[in-house]
Formats: structure tokens, sequence, C-alpha cells
């Protein structure tokens, strides 16, 4: 997808779970991106009485459901990340509706004159959400630092981080298939400043090719 033709960039942002995403997502949000957080959404589609949440139900059984009719994404976790023919499952039922909200908002602040957006997506490849980007930037680290940082941000035993980092792709597919990588074994000040470089570079590219743009249909 080139959506520079309709004005805006659309930058993709995803890496290894505790690579520390959300650190290089706020340092783009502080240097004029607007964000777009798979995340949330992924929250938002499955909300009590949401079509999603009752696929999932259908296809899972009622104990992912909670007393209160809410998602319980701890029996869903327990399931899918010890399965992954079961993550697969969930993963088709889910992504189509996080792809569709996650279209919706790029038209929406594309609209509003946004030019800069970042989609921070943890599972930007494996949702195919990469097909509608511009650039990808990946987040990296290593093992044993996101093992820590997962246990101490989730609350996960060690068994559960290691589940949960074994359902994920490699550190070479990331450096493969991504234009930048972040390395994040350092300092919290220093992923900041690279992620700040890394953002002024992808303005100057931006800026570039819409001058260039102009310049050719003048």
């Amino acid at each position: 997808m080139n959506s520079l033709d309709g004005g805006h960039l659309v930058v993709g942002l995803t890496g290894q779970t505790g690579a520390g995403k959300s650190t290089v997502s706020k340092t783009f949000a502080e240097n004029g991106f607007v964000v777009i957080n798979a995340d949330h959404i992924s929250r938002l589609v499955v909300q009590k009485g949401t079509e999603c949440l009752e696929e999932l139900q259908d296809v899972f059984g009622s104990e992912i459901i909670t007393a209160e009719g809410t998602l319980n994404r701890k029996a869903l976790a327990s399931i899918v990340f010890s399965d992954k023919k079961k993550l697969e499952i969930l993963n088709l039922i889910i992504y189509p509706y996080i792809t569709e909200e996650i279209l919706h908002r790029i038209d929406m602040y594309s609209a509003n004159g946004e030019k800069l957006i970042l989609l921070d997506a943890p599972t930007l490849f494996e949702s195919r959400a990469d097909d509608f980007c511009d650039l990808i930037i990946s987040v990296v680290s290593d093992e044993e630092i996101r093992e820590r940082r997962i246990i101490e941000r989730d609350g996960l035993t060690e068994d559960e981080a290691r589940k949960r980092m074994s359902c994920q792709l490699d550190e070479e597919f990331f450096k493969k298939y991504s234009d930048f990588i972040i390395n994040n074994n350092e300092s919290l000040e220093r992923v900041n400043e690279i992620s700040k470089e890394v953002s002024d570079k992808i303005k100057d590219y931006y800026y570039n090719k819409i001058n260039h743009i102009t310049t050719l249909s003048e």
C-alpha cells in the first residue's frame, strides 16, 4: 500500500513482547505522530455484547466469559498460549474485526488532516496489517530482558511468560521485514533518543516525498 498518494503516511510499529514498544510509541506521539493502538482496539472489539465476543464464546466455550458477560482474558490466554492451533483460531476470528477498525481510524485521521500516522500493533505481521503500512519499525530486545519485563508488567510466572514469548515471531523475522530496527537493551534515555532520531528520519522522508509528488504534479 502507498498511502502517500492520499497525503498521509502510515508507519507500522511492532516487535517482540516486552521489547519496549510502548516507550517508542510515546516518543513518536510526542514528535507529531497520531497513534492508533491495536491493543486498545483488540479490547474494544471484544466488549460485552459484540459480535466478536459471541464468536469467541461459540468456539472456546462459556468458560472464557465472566459472570458479568465480559471476556475473561486470563481464561482465554490459558487456552490459546498453550496450544498454537487454538491461538491461530483466535487470530482468525479477531483479526478481521481489528483490521476493520484500524482502517476506519486511518481514514478518519486522514480526513481530519493528520499526515503522520503510527499504527502500534504487536501482531502487525500476523494480522497482515503490514499490508497497509508504508514503513515498518520493529522493536527488539534480549530474551532475558523481555522475560523480566513481561513478568513484572503482566504479573506472569516464568512459564507463562516463556509460553507467550514462544508464540511470537523471532528476531530474525523482524529484522528481515522491517525498515527500521530499534534495539532496546539499554537505558530508557537511550531508547528515547533512538526513537526520536528514527521519527525525525521518517518525518524527513515523508516531507521529501510529498514535496516531490507536488513538484511532479505542478
